[in-house]
Formats: C-alpha cells, sequence, structure tokens
C-alpha cells in the first residue's frame, strides 16, 4: 500500500511540473522521525529508533536563536510537530510543511495580542536561482536546503511524520 501511494504521489507530483529526479544515493527509507538540531545545523532522519541519514549545512530564517514566537519575527520554531503537507509547486523548489504553529504557540502568541505566524516549511532554493545556495540565513522562518537534499527529503518524509526542532 505505501508503494502505491509513493508512486501515485511520484505521478502526481510530474504533472504538477516539479523537478522530481531520483536521488544519487538511490531511494531512502521512508523516515518515522526527524531532528533537527540548529545549533548544529542538522536534520537526521530516523527510521525504528535508528538514524538513516543526516544532512548538514541548513538555513535558518534570518534571526535563528530562539524560538519563533510571532509572525514576522524571522525566527524558525522549536518544539515537537509533525509534517502536514508538501507543495510540489513551491516558489523554493519543494517544500514540507510544518504544523507550527500548536495549541501552545497559539495561546502565547495570542497573551501578547499577537499572531504565532504559519507556513513554515522545510524547502529548497527560491525557484530561479540557477547555480548553489542563497547565502547564510534567508528564511522568514523555514529551513532551507539544497535541491537535492529537498528532493531526498521529499521522498523520505511522509505527511504526519514528527519532528522535533531543538535548539
Amino acid at each position: 500500500m505505501k508503494l502505491a501511494a509513493a508512486s501515485f504521489i511520484l505521478v502526481l507530483t510530474s504533472f504538477a511540473g516539479a523537478p522530481v529526479a531520483a536521488p544519487a544515493h538511490g531511494y531512502l527509507q521512508e523516515a518515522d522521525f526527524v531532528l533537527v538540531d540548529k545549533s548544529d545545523r542538522t536534520l537526521t532522519l530516523f527510521s525504528r529508533g535508528q538514524p538513516l541519514k543526516t544532512y548538514a549545512a541548513l538555513q535558518f530564517g534570518r534571526s535563528p536563536q530562539g524560538h519563533k514566537q510571532f509572525e514576522g519575527d524571522k525566527r524558525t520554531p522549536e518544539g515537537r510537530y509533525f509534517i502536514d503537507a508538501r507543495n510540489p509547486a513551491s516558489a523554493y523548489h519543494l517544500s514540507l510543511r510544518i504544523s507550527y504553529p500548536n495549541a501552545g504557540d497559539i495561546a502565547f502568541a495570542a497573551k501578547q495580542g499577537r499572531s504565532a505566524g504559519g507556513d513554515i516549511f522545510l524547502h529548497g532554493q527560491p525557484n530561479g536561482l540557477r547555480h548553489g545556495r542563497v547565502p547564510g540565513d534567508w528564511t522568514d522562518g523555514c529551513i532551507a536546503f539544497s535541491n537535492d537534499q529537498i528532493e531526498e527529503l521529499w521522498r523520505s518524509i511522509a505527511d504526519g511524520t514528527p519532528i522535533a526542532i531543538r535548539p
């Protein structure tokens, strides 16, 4: 059943115009947990408690230290969330949405009379970027990867997968 669903998603995304090519190292096993370490700038995929692969050189929001509290603060959230959607027609190659804000994030921001924001993604580089990566931390709170990396993550992380983002 998982193979059929994965095949359907690949067919669907190919019609959406997303550049989804096979990863250079072959097809990765599906992850059941994702851990982001902001201080190490790494994302590690896990399956059954065992690390599958670690990605380095992550790029964050323009103010990377501290937990995202409000819309527009340019911070990347910290805490436990899950991958709740994917966008094959992203302005940033491909993107996987993180379920930020959770109830606690919303309540905190509301007490301050502010919005917690939202639309936080794991994503690639901006479409139209000819080579390499945008330098430094440049997102509005998302986590950016090279386009090759996000293609692998796209294939390895199913919707509903838990993700923990730690300082």
